[in-house]
């Protein structure tokens, strides 16, 4: 054999070896690199539920009920407000044993969910984040009967389809889709909801899917 064609066959080979390394490293790389996106993006949606939530929480013990309708718990945040209450001793009771809820005072709804969160912006509340375009959770409220009680309930969610639509930056589309796709498969195997979500139509909960992992 040629020296000179030795060579060439040499250079193929190697090139052939650094590609085939590079398809490893890349492959052993790439479930890491999503799972730290989808962490990242999951970060920001669950902020956005516990904002739900905690909207929702204040609308019910004010109404007695949840709502499914953004547009009025928007403007229930905006204009209403809670009642400060303090426990105090009753004063009728001179065994001193029994206490009395006693309204100190009125805080808006809004300032009371802000400060929860300093970069909380109500008109956000019901967008998900990195939603591409630009969509909505999927709200529901209703009741479930307990003992022929009716309990007040709401859910609110986004499936890994609207907050994993858009491709990482080191992500084809068709490799990212491929693992969006993986992971529904992983949760729907194991009957579980492939996204975030908090409260339940079913129980009265109003636990994150998150917090129950």
């Amino acid at each position: 054999m040629k020296k000179g064609l030795s060579i060439v066959i040499n250079i193929i080979l190697f090139a052939i070896i650094v590609l085939l390394a590079w398809q490893v490293v890349k492959s052993i790389q790439a479930p890491i690199k999503f799972g730290n996106e989808q962490k990242a993006r999951e970060a920001k949606v669950v902020e956005r539920l516990i904002d739900i939530r905690n909207a929702e929480v204040l609308y019910k013990n004010a109404n007695n009920k949840y709502t499914a309708n953004f547009d009025s718990l928007i403007l229930f945040c905006q204009n209403a407000e809670i009642p400060i209450v303090k426990i105090v001793p009753d004063p009728t009771d001179t065994t001193f044993t029994r206490t009395i809820n006693d309204t100190i005072g009125y805080v808006k709804v809004m300032d009371s969910i802000k400060s929860k969160r300093e970069d909380f912006n109500i008109n956000d509340i019901k967008f998900v984040p990195f939603s591409n375009p630009q969509q909505q959770f999927e709200l529901e409220s209703g009741n479930i009967d307990r003992n022929g009680i009716k309990i007040p309930v709401f859910e609110a969610r986004s499936p890994y389809e609207v907050y994993l639509a858009t491709p990482g930056t080191a992500f084809s589309e068709k490799e990212w889709k491929q693992r969006v796709d993986n992971a529904k498969a992983e949760k729907e195997n194991i009957n579980r909801y492939a996204g975030l979500k908090v409260g339940s139509m079913e129980e009265a909960t109003t636990d994150g899917n998150w917090e129950k992992l």
